[in-house]
């Protein structure tokens, strides 16, 4: 019998991290193209088409990338519960915040699966579009991917749909990931779940989920003909931010007859004029969180939402180019796996900043913070060089010059040098387990 060929490297770092999913692909063309999109979405590709892709890692043409989103046999679900428990492990049963959201991306035509005409947040405005609902962790200032289901207007169900809202599939999507082993500290969610109280608030109250979740400015309440609507008197307050950054913000709580459990705070830059951009109507049963904390561990939404965005356009999120919804799913997956993979560099998961990496900091484009665009930057310097040298092997077909090629070669290897520590150590451990 004729053993698998292994497959082809990358960078090391990529390369371990993928290792983790490889008894997922039977394939090892397959394997190899899990790991080249990798490489491509973290890269500084501006589109991460399958094209582009396919030129920054050496390959010929795009067609095993294809092959690996339209009939390669692997599993999504299987490649979510690994990337879950992945993080689990690393979690250790501490508890993390969690973010519910909403994606929009327009779309032409009616041909992709799920698109109709809806509000699409990107843009602000409705337009012909596809939308997932999403779930994100916030640990130790670091973002986490957990999880996300497409969103099926009633009007573009297939056969064997079944509708459900927005709210309905966040829910779900919680109770799974409790199931999982997650553990919520705060659940966060703008006011399309804090208006949804059947689908969304009473579920989190059955799970002594503790949340702060906006609602709308003429949010409603049934109250006793005795009983009206008061606001208390504004009081200042500093917002401070996860750069440490700290500014001024006002808050007043509204009172719906009497206070309740569930209470109600009216947050905003200028009291006076009530700016729609930075005001914001919250609900929260949370009595753990103090009156001081309240700006604070909303505002942690708005952050996180505007990092997502920016997390999810560098890697590529909007740009599948296949119609078929099981074949986007697969893309959006490994879009989550990309992440991750990045998350994984933070402080929060590892102990020890290996000599190596003190080296490639002398870089003068080196990033020295520690957000998650912070890490990303780091990643994508070191695997310029692969890439470059990649795209300048076709000119060295026609130019033969060794001691060019010999010069990457050494800086490549330098590269290679580059690891995740967190993933480097459970890996031999999986290594030394399989052996025992």
């Amino acid at each position: 019998m004729v053993e698998p060929r292994a497959a082809r490297p990358t960078l090391r770092f990529i390369d371990e991290y993928c290792e983790w999913y490889a008894p997922l692909f039977p394939e090892v063309r397959s394997f190899e193209a899990f790991k080249y999109l990798h490489v491509g979405m973290i890269s500084e590709l501006k589109r991460k088409t399958l094209p582009a892709i396919a030129k920054a890692v050496g390959l010929d043409n795009e067609q095993g990338l294809h092959h690996l989103l339209t009939k390669s046999p692997w599993s999504v679900t299987r490649l979510r519960q690994i990337r879950l428990k992945l993080i689990l492990k690393l979690l250790d049963g501490q508890a993390v915040i969690l973010l519910i959201d909403e994606t929009g991306d327009c779309k032409k035509g009616k041909h992709t699966d799920y698109v109709k005409r809806q509000y699409i947040g990107n843009v602000g405005k409705k337009e012909n579009g596809i939308v997932a609902v999403t779930a994100y962790a916030l640990f130790r200032g670091m973002i986490l991917p957990l999880s996300f289901e497409v969103y099926k207007p009633k009007e573009r169900l297939k056969a064997g749909d079944e509708y459900k809202t927005k709210p309905q599939i966040a829910a779900e999507m919680i109770r799974e990931l409790l199931s999982l082993g997650f553990r919520f500290e705060l659940v966060l969610a703008d006011s399309l779940y804090g208006e949804s109280k059947v689908n969304f608030i009473r579920v989190l109250e059955s799970l002594k989920l503790p949340y702060i979740v906006a609602i709308r400015s003429n949010h409603g309440m049934w109250l006793p003909q005795d009983q009206e609507v008061t606001c208390e008197p504004w009081q200042a307050f500093r917002r401070t931010f996860s750069n440490g950054k700290t500014e001024v913000r006002y808050r007043s709580e509204v009172i719906y007859g009497k206070r309740r459990t569930v209470r109600y705070w009216l947050l905003t830059t200028d009291p006076q004029t009530l700016p729609d951009n930075s005001t914001v109507y919250v609900m929260s049963n949370t009595p753990e969180v103090t009156l001081d904390e309240i700006g604070d561990r909303y505002g942690e939404r708005t952050w996180i939402e505007y990092g997502l965005k920016q997390s999810k356009d560098a890697l590529g999120w909007a740009d599948f180019r296949v119609t078929d919804y099981k074949q986007i799913e697969r893309w959006w997956e490994i879009v989550m796996s990309a992440f991750t993979m990045v998350s994984l560099f933070a402080d929060a998961f590892n102990r020890e900043c290996p000599l190596s990496h003190q080296i490639l900091a002398r870089h003068p484009w080196w990033d020295n913070q520690r957000g998650w665009k912070n890490l990303l930057n780091n990643l994508r310097l070191v695997v310029e060089p692969w890439i470059a040298f990649n795209r300048l092997k076709q000119w060295l077909e026609v130019f033969e010059i060794p001691s060019f090629i010999q010069g990457f070669v050494q800086l490549i290897q330098r590269m290679q040098q580059f690891y995740c520590p967190v993933m480097h150590d459970l890996l031999l451990r999986r290594i030394l387990f399989s052996s025992a």
